[in-house]
């Protein structure tokens, strides 16, 4: 399979998340290359659980962003964890209009926060011919925490991740909305190491801010440093 090697920074950048492994993503070329449902080429040795590029990738005529949000997604679940039976099932637990919209809220905060340190592009909520356009959706969003405002008996709940969603970013040109490239990376929102916390509105939004500003800081520091090269 003939593989086509760009530099790794150019395509980090390409795809929002820096690649940890040792050798550099490759974009998959040639007739054997695996294909997603919309032509693109897989690439290899990608950070992302999945990574998708045009053979053909190309991101220097781009110096403006413009970013877009497809959505929120949230897995359908009817334990409401009211009760210690509900509890030890151990969720996904149900999320009521409020609690989605405090969720959606904080992340819009967070990310907001992290691009708004970017150095090297300027935002825009235009399309034109030197515009980017960056679209993320978060999908599949579980919680493992139940409303803490309906819990019965005893409160105190430990738990190592307070949810889980899976985001989905696309970089596409703002005029013919050409898609460029895809990520998709799921991540659990815990506490490093894995240590077992207490479950209350402080540490469940702590651990939500971590994973968000985690994607947003990659994101942003992939686009500065492409730009800057």
């Amino acid at each position: 399979m003939n593989k086509f090697r760009i530099t790794g920074l150019a395509l980090a950048a390409s795809l929002s998340l820096a690649a940890c492994e040792t050798a550099p993503p490759t974009i998959q070329q040639g007739p054997d290359a695996e294909l997603s449902f919309d032509g693109l080429h897989k690439v290899d040795n990608s950070a992302a659980r999945e990574a998708w590029a045009r053979p053909d990738l190309d991101l220097s005529s781009y110096t403006k962003l413009m970013l877009v949000s497809s959505g929120f997604e949230y897995r359908q679940a009817k334990n409401l964890g009211r009760t210690t039976t509900e509890r030890s099932r151990g969720g996904p637990y149900y999320l009521d209009e409020d609690r989605r919209a405090r969720f959606e809220a904080l992340v819009g905060e967070v990310f907001r926060e992290e691009m708004g340190k970017i150095q090297n592009w300027e935002f825009t909520t235009e399309p034109g011919p030197d515009v980017l356009m960056v679209r993320g959706a978060l999908l599949d969003i579980v919680t493992f925490v139940p409303d803490m405002r309906t819990m019965s008996g005893n409160t105190d709940l430990y738990i190592t991740s307070v949810g889980e969603a899976t985001l989905v970013l696309e970089l596409r040109d703002s005029q013919s909305g050409t898609i460029l490239a895809r990520s998709i990376d799921r991540r659990a929102a815990e506490r490093m190491g894995g240590q077992m916390m207490n479950a209350n509105t402080v540490t469940n939004a702590a651990e939500v801010r971590r994973l968000i500003r985690f994607w947003g800081q990659r994101l942003r520091e992939n686009l500065d440093a492409f730009a800057a090269r």
